[in-house]
């Protein structure tokens, strides 16, 4: 049976005239933090003080101890970040040059120190270039010419800290005769029946060469976090005698291609994995053995499948190019977020971390989770906490913003990248999408490239050969888009709302929020607006720094082009900008980042199913940052995210405004349909009611009801002092005819009082509103580092009360509570 020997233990890490400890899995940020030798780029300013170390080269070594009586001993490298060369007893087994790639040495019969040296990424990329030429990006950074994440040189909301290291798990494979080299489960659903296709590769020693084999394979239930009625076991088993079939070595050597073998497995009465919200995720243990003549185990390799169809429809009709995710046969409204790397420093993320940002999102009522493509492909740990929690996964290939280089030596090395990673990651049924790039289609038509290209390649040969060729090969169970945005070809503008997937950047850079309700695109991939992080958030990056929203430390924590403008024209438009006043900017900041989304959400969820779907940019950041994410560097949770929970949850109240005034409309994405009374109100901004009426209304399941409001509620055009709103199940949507700095508000009054919490270790604060009060948030992370709050952005009336939980506190006072609240109007 095949052993490993785990190597991570025993490194050190060159610097100067010493040696440092290393930790593996890590890099050299990570290292040099530990002992001292760099200050945290996160503090501050000093990821520009520790620039130098992404442009040095580094060492690490350590003498590995091991003993095998086995045939061959392999070292394996699950991620060398990036232009790395090993050494073993002073010889060099080979050189690497791409981070997202699985590197194997034969080391049979050899021992000494271990050494694996690193090049600086910049010297590595400048190298290609000068082999390729020059191509346009969006950044200064030469990210495009070496296969390393993007964002480690630097992003609209990232540092740059271009790392190095062995920031995935080494080993010593030691076997005998042959093992696994590759499995491949096509797992589908024929009616009640699931499938396995098994397709089996193996590598074998010289002497394994012509030796009879067999394969053993079991399917059985595995469980899961969210499907805890599935228990015991019920085995479906196919054993396949020597080789691989029960045929002669002949038979086998023409039947299988020598080294390959196809079994296949069926469960009947297979019980479906479907997204949240539409049914369980049960999920089945698949084991496969490798056997040899004698049915001894030579390997084993184990993982956690799924079974369920999925399909996107991109089929015409009048309104265009649709773009709709079918899975099991069930048309889904996907309801979104962009996952960027959890840290700039990837080795960093723990299963546990992984955990914890990915139930946020699904506590969020998000159902899709997109990884985009200037990141990593992310570790097996996040693809199981999405197949457990019933989250799909569109995974970009690693291409983002720039036009790349098809010529060698990186395309070979693009194409090991993505065979390696479709067949990592293939067996997780949350993976619904492979995409082939972010944005750059896009960038060749609009950004001005085509020119300064004068022919020559920029990624188009990736995006519609290689990488479809791959999938199409390597995982056909699966759907191919060739980017985001994309219209399905080069008829249409690649960016074209009304064909494919849309990104919506206009609003934002350019636009008032209000604009997303200009258009209905099929399918919104990327749109969003920036906030800064939470309070608590900024005091441990800018430690020393009064905070303005122009201070040095805001400023450099702040990486989008001209993006503190956009923020301060947002909030100009709809409050008039505080002057002098850093809580009161803060406060508003948030409070337009979540209005911009949900704008953009209550709009084309009331178009479904003409809009299929929204992907927000973005869930979480990489580092203590203003940007677009609704969760802070730090882990807080912004505004933006309690509002992406209301925005996304199965039923949604919402007015949205249309032609000559507000349409109210119920999304309803559950499966079963929504009967309830709606109260339409409309009122003074006193708090008095001018007029009320209840409509009885039903929306079945996954459809849209929409009301035209009868004239008799609408506020007085263009009034100061009315506004409407509508309530329904606990539900709320409001309207205010005119912008917030024309609106006459009152000055708000609200009573606080504090009580005891139901949880353990929560307290709650209660609000009574005496006056209208738009916009209430609590910003719990000031009454201490760690306290959490279950609400975001509320809007009462008059004698109205709310509730909001509050944990993390060992102690709270009413007087500190009313400093942590703030809302809309006269402060």
């Amino acid at each position: 049976m095949k052993d490993v020997t785990q190597l991570h233990e025993g490194w050190n890490l060159r610097h100067e005239d010493g040696l440092l400890p290393a930790t593996v899995p890590g890099c050299v940020h990570t290292d040099l933090l530990a002992s001292g030798a760099i200050a945290d780029p996160f503090i501050g300013h000093h990821e520009a003080e520790i620039a130098w170390v992404g442009r040095q080269a580094w060492s690490y070594v350590t003498e590995p101890v091991h003993d095998s009586a086995h045939e061959r001993t392999e070292l394996v490298f699950e991620g060398l970040d990036t232009a790395a060369e090993v050494f073993l007893d002073g010889a060099s087994l080979g050189a690497t040059r791409n981070m997202h790639r699985v590197h194997r040495f034969d080391v049979t019969g050899r021992t000494g120190p271990l050494e694996v040296r690193f090049s600086s990424a910049y010297e590595e990329a400048e190298r290609v270039r000068a082999l390729t030429g020059d191509r346009p990006n969006v950044y200064p950074e030469p990210f495009q010419y070496i296969r390393k994440m993007a964002c480690s040189f630097g992003w609209d909301w990232g540092p740059t800290v271009v790392t190095a290291g062995m920031w995935r798990p080494v080993r010593l494979e030691h076997w005998s005769t042959a093992r696994l080299s590759e499995v491949r489960p096509l797992v589908t659903v024929d009616g009640t029946t699931g499938r396995v296709e098994l397709r089996v590769r193996v590598a074998r020693t010289e002497s394994g060469a012509v030796l009879p084999l067999s394969l053993r394979a079991t399917v059985s239930h595995a469980g899961s976090a969210t499907n805890v009625e599935t228990s015991g076991e019920t085995p479906f088993e196919t054993v396949s005698n020597t080789p691989f079939e029960t045929v002669s070595d002949t038979a086998f050597e023409a039947a299988f291609d020598g080294d390959e073998a196809v079994v296949v497995l069926e469960v009947p009465e297979a019980r479906l994995w479907w997204p949240r919200g539409y049914g369980q995720q049960p999920l089945y243990e698949l084991d496969v053995t490798l056997l040899d003549e004698d049915g001894a185990p030579l390997d084993t390799w184990s993982r956690r499948i799924g079974f369920r169809t999925v399909e996107v429809d991109r089929s015409t009709d009048e309104h265009g190019t649709g773009f709709t995710f079918v899975v099991n046969g069930v048309r889904i409204f996907a309801r979104g977020v962009n996952w960027i790397p959890d840290d700039v420093l990837p080795s960093r993320v723990t299963p546990d971390r992984y955990r914890t940002r990915l139930t946020q999102a699904a506590e969020a009522n998000i159902d899709l989770v997109r990884i985009w493509g200037g990141g990593i492909y992310e570790d097996d740990a996040f693809y199981d906490v999405c197949d457990e929690l019933g989250l799909m996964v569109w995974q970009d290939f690693l291409f983002a913003c720039a036009a790349y280089p098809e010529e060698q030596p990186l395309r070979g090395e693009v194409e090991a990248e993505a065979r390696d990673n479709v067949v990592r990651l293939m067996p997780h049924p949350s993976l619904v999408l492979w995409n082939g790039n972010n944005e750059n289609l896009w960038g060749f038509r609009d950004w001005e490239w085509e020119t300064p290209l004068a022919g020559d390649s920029w990624g188009e040969g990736y995006y519609l050969g290689i990488l479809p060729r791959i999938v199409a090969e390597l995982d056909p169970t699966r759907p191919y888009t060739a980017g985001s945005p994309w219209s399905g070809s080069w008829d249409h503008h690649p960016n074209d709302p009304r064909h494919g997937t849309h990104h919506s950047w206009e609003v934002w850079n350019r636009q008032d929020y209000a604009e997303y309700r200009a258009n209905v695109p099929r399918f919104c991939a990327e749109f969003g607006w920036q906030a800064p992080p939470a309070l608590a958030t900024l005091r441990r990056a800018l430690p020393d720094e009064v905070l303005a929203p122009d201070s040095p430390g805001m400023l450099h924590h702040q990486k989008a082009e001209d993006g503190n403008g956009k923020l301060n024209r947002g909030i100009d438009h709809h409050f008039g900008l505080p002057e002098n006043d850093f809580d009161r900017w803060h406060y508003l900041a948030q409070v337009v980042q979540a209005r911009a989304v949900a704008a953009g959400i209550e709009h084309w969820r009331a178009n479904w199913p003409v809009c299929a779907g929204t992907v927000v940019w973005q869930l979480n950041d990489c580092w203590p940052v203003s940007s677009w994410a609704a969760i802070d560097g730090d882990g807080r949770l912004k505004p933006l995210y309690h509002e992406l929970r209301r925005v996304y949850a199965d039923r949604v109240l919402s007015l949205v405004p249309d032609g000559e005034g507000p349409v109210l409309a119920l999304d309803n994405q559950s499966g079963t349909p929504w009967r309830t009374t709606v109260t339409l109100r409309r009122v003074h901004a006193d708090g008095t009611v001018l007029r009320e009426a209840t409509f009885a209304l039903e929306a079945a399941a996954r459809t849209v009801v929409r009301l035209v409001v009868p004239a008799a509620l609408l506020p007085e055009a263009e009034s100061a002092e009315e506004f409407l709103v509508a309530d329904a199940d606990d539900l709320r949507a409001v309207h205010f005819p005119v912008l917030d700095r024309e609106f006459a508000y009152p000055s708000p009054q609200y009573d606080v009082r504090v009580e005891t919490g139901a949880g353990s270790g929560t307290v709650d604060v209660v609000v009574t509103a005496r006056t209208l009060v738009r916009d209430l948030l609590l910003q719990p992370d000031r009454l201490g580092a760690e306290a959490s709050a279950d609400r975001g952005l509320l809007t009462l009336l008059p004698g109205e009360e709310a509730r909001i939980a509050v944990t993390g506190l060992a102690d709270i006072d009413v007087s500190d509570v009313r400093n942590a609240l703030f809302s809309v109007g006269p402060a």
